[in-house]
């Protein structure tokens, strides 16, 4: 087992004991001081021609990982070639980033992975306020970039560890509230089609390809580069409410509508189990803007209180009292741990990786659900029932609300959506796994019956069934990927499943 760096042992102490010192016989102590102990980070090797990706439970054999060249006529050439090999050795191609799909959706079985990560050139167009991106770049890269200049990204999910072309390819949204998923900010982009010819793709320009590469699984060609929207950097000042869970619609569309100064919203729902407790309590956090001069905007920084942030999130696992810990510190001190003004970007430039289970034993799994606001109530009443009884080690929820996608093929919002965002915890075992699926399918079938819909970029737990329930133009959107790529050239796990005939 490997140990944690000396700084990192040094970090995590002195928070530790500043902890103690504060309430040594405390639960809080007692709870965040156990999580701290046993987390047990290990960073695993795979063996040679294996690929995984962030579920840690999708370890498969390709016949090589190729990386792009970061030149841009070097990965044309690159990848027209790459295509041609493919189709001559019926070889599939998956196309990654920063692997955070959790259903092989970047995963080609005894086929060629296309790593895209190094393709992140960045380049902005002040005058008409686009930025030109690599779709290997991660939002790490493109959030400090767009600070410096003064400017923010539109939409994107709430953490930067996602690559541009991952986030496109599955249409994600985040805490931008009242906004559509991030297809509605893409202006065009560049794609290598599996004929091996490049085009451009936009609304008046090849059209339908767009429409269905914008949350398309990688299922139609290589994004090479996007060209996004941007708006202006901005300050805010965030309010923070606790209000029962099933007032959270009302009080949602109280506090936004009509309101020409809020910049981002989302809402957490508690985790601790009961029969009182459990997802029956919320807390919404509106920001809302401060207008200032751009130099009066917070700098950029990194998390504060880092190794305490996690492990009093860590402290919820196996733990009623460590998820009733986390809980009222959400209420007491709030997620940003103060209510001082914070930057667009700040929100943005937080990592996933800060929280997520690293230990070799267990792993996170998220789910979403998208409900109609009318549905919610409902959709949560199923919730309680179903995940109790199921034991799921529920971790998190996170609660968006989308507005209706015009933009992609296979949408998952035909109207005004809300998001729930559920992070679980589990072994990492094929029982473990069993056990998730029959949850994950029993939640889906809840949100059916609330007329909602489920995520495809997670694990594919899914019946056929319940796809097509879910997403009536699937098999016209699988229709399309066979006339676009007839010899299913690219091809994961996602598409082996749901796709093929």
């Amino acid at each position: 087992m490997k140990r944690k760096p000396l700084r990192l042992w040094i970090g995590s102490a002195v928070v530790l004991l500043l902890i103690l010192i504060g309430c040594f016989s405390s639960k809080p102590s007692f709870v965040v001081s156990k999580a701290w102990l046993n987390d047990r980070p290990q960073t695993e090797v795979l063996q040679p021609g294996y690929v995984d990706d962030a579920s840690r439970l999708n370890r498969t054999h390709v016949t090589e990982v190729c990386a792009i060249s970061a030149d841009k006529s070097a990965a044309e050439a690159q990848v027209r070639q790459l295509i041609l090999r493919a189709r001559t050795q019926k070889l599939g191609i998956a196309i990654a980033g920063a692997g955070h799909s959790m259903g092989g959706h970047s995963i080609s079985p005894e086929g060629i992975v296309l790593n895209m990560l190094p393709f992140n050139h960045l380049e902005l167009s002040k005058d008409n306020k686009i930025l030109r991106v690599g779709a290997g770049a991660r939002w790490s890269d493109v959030v400090p970039y767009l600070n410096s200049r003064g400017y923010s990204v539109a939409v994107m999910q709430a953490s930067n560890d996602f690559s541009v072309g991952g986030s496109i390819s599955v249409n994600c949204h985040g805490w931008q509230h009242n906004s559509p998923p991030i297809a509605s900010t893409v202006e065009s982009f560049r794609l290598v089609t599996a004929a091996g010819s490049i085009v451009r793709c936009s609304r008046t320009e090849n059209s339908e390809l767009f429409s269905l590469v914008l949350g398309g699984y990688g299922l139609f060609g290589v994004i090479l580069e996007v060209d996004l929207r941007v708006v202006p950097n901005e300050r805010y000042r965030p309010e923070v409410e606790v209000i029962p869970a099933g007032t959270y619609v009302a009080r949602f569309a109280e506090k936004t509508n009509n309101a020409t100064d809020i910049g981002m919203v989302y809402g957490r729902l508690c985790v601790v189990p009961g029969e009182k407790t459990f997802l029956r309590e919320a807390i919404l956090t509106v920001f809302r803007r401060v207008p200032c001069k751009r130099d009066q905007i917070p700098p950029l920084s990194s998390t504060r209180f880092r190794t305490l942030h996690r492990e009093i999130y860590r402290a919820q696992i196996q733990s009623p009292a460590g998820k009733e810990v986390r809980w009222k510190a959400e209420k007491g001190l709030g997620e940003q741990f103060g209510s001082s003004d914070v930057s667009r970007n700040q929100l943005l430039n937080e990592a996933a990786a800060l929280y997520q289970e690293r230990n070799a034993d267990r792993t996170d799994i998220l789910h979403e659900y998208f409900i109609p606001p009318q549905e919610v109530a409902r959709f949560l009443d199923r919730s309680r029932e179903i995940i109790p009884r199921h034991n799921g080690e529920l971790l998190n929820v996170t609660i968006r609300n989308v507005r209706e996608d015009r933009d992609s093929f296979l949408r998952y919002a035909d109207g005004e959506m809300f998001a729930f965002v559920m992070l679980f915890n589990q072994p990492r075992s094929e029982e473990a796994d069993e056990k998730m699926a029959a949850m994950t399918r029993e939640l889906i079938n809840a949100s059916l019956e609330c007329r909602g819909r489920y995520y495809l970029c997670y694990r594919l737990h899914a019946t056929k069934d319940q796809l097509t329930r879910a997403y009536p133009q699937a098999v016209e959107f699988f229709d399309r990927k066979r006339h676009y790529d007839p010899d299913e050239v690219f091809r994961n796990k996602f598409y082996d499943k749901y796709g093929r005939p």
